[in-house]
């Protein structure tokens, strides 16, 4: 399915981005998971001439490397799965102010105020909920509602996941700890079902263990291409809810790199068309530019923007933090 996404794609690719006159290379390091971002890496590759050296790994743990490492690394690009990342990166003073012209016509929301860094593609946090056991009356209107009594026993979330973890950070900076926290032990009371990641509350909601779950939206939609019966649908909460936060994969140069031309042209492909409906299409992301055909499980781009929390991304950066709190509502 990837190569045939591909293959349509690589005219939109080629009107973007032209071969450097020599051979050159990059090294990216990839918090995003190789089976999900190989196929556009080896895309920019055959449009660019550039070969791009790759070193997988977690997202937290490479920016920690990238930090150890400093003017030492080998790294021109750094590709984080989360803003946090990204953010922490820029506090420390590593990654290079990226030209204007780069993210000057982003959505706010997909912009770090640094200049330092941009969003390659977009997610939002979701509630999704059994069409066998739950109906659409019960959605609630904010996430702070899923402390009520009517919703014991039938959630499930994922504690130790980045993606929960970022979204609390999120309610910490809207919200501040004190609030934070009192609906961290409100939930916990509500004796929700604890899941590893966002893949396994989806499956628990199949399997009939839950009846709600606090996910990022591209995973039901994966399920859905594979059994369009399965289920599931998935809901945002109020405009403006907290539990709408939407979060991106973040992609920046390293200040250090001694390859900052071919570096730049790998950000700008990943914003270019062809890469930005490949994220759509076969990761099942939001684009951040505007014109991409719409994945019809996800929705518009306009629609979330419309839902979507206004937060400065890169005020995620405070992990130990929200750590703490969950640790002091017995979540870890």
């Amino acid at each position: 399915m990837q190569k045939k996404i591909l293959a349509g794609l690589a005219l939109m690719g080629s009107m973007v981005l032209a071969p450097l006159a020599s051979a050159s290379s990059l090294t990216l390091y990839s918090g995003r998971g190789e089976a999900m971002v190989q196929p556009i890496i080896q895309q920019f590759e055959k449009e660019s001439g550039i070969k791009v050296n790759v070193r997988y790994g977690d997202t937290a743990q490479l920016a920690v490397l990238l930090q150890e490492e400093g003017a030492r690394s080998p790294a021109d690009v750094y590709w984080g799965q989360d803003a946090g990342a990204m953010g922490a990166l820029s506090n420390a003073g590593l990654l290079a102010p990226l030209p204007e012209s780069i993210y000057k016509d982003l959505p706010g929301i997909f912009t770090s105020k640094t200049g330092q860094w941009v969003a390659a593609s977009g997610r939002s946090r979701v509630i999704a909920y059994s069409t066998e056991r739950a109906s659409e009356a019960e959605i609630p209107a904010s996430i702070f509602d899923l402390t009520d009594a009517k919703y014991k026993g039938r959630i499930g979330y994922a504690p130790t996941n980045g993606g929960f973890q970022s979204f609390v950070t999120a309610m910490r900076v809207q919200h501040g700890d004190a609030k934070t926290l009192e609906w961290l032990k409100g939930l916990k009371a509500n004796e929700p079902k604890v899941y590893r990641n966002n893949t396994t509350q989806v499956q628990a909601i199949g399997d009939g263990e839950i009846d709600f779950a606090l996910v990022n939206n591209y995973y039901l939609p994966r399920f859905v291409a594979f059994n369009p019966e399965f289920p599931a649908k998935q809901a945002y909460f109020a405009k403006g809810d907290i539990g709408n936060l939407v979060n991106v994969a973040g992609i920046g140069v390293l200040k250090s790199s001694k390859n900052k031309a071919e570096a730049q042209k790998f950000v700008e492909y990943m914003l270019s068309p062809a890469a930005q409906q490949y994220f759509v299409s076969s990761v099942s992301e939001y684009p951040v530019v505007p014109g991409i055909i719409a994945n019809p499980v996800m929705g518009e781009l306009d629609d979330l923007l419309e839902l979507a929390p206004e937060i400065d991304l890169d005020a995620l950066a405070d992990l130990e933090g929200t750590l703490k709190l969950l640790r002091d509502a017995n979540m870890l």
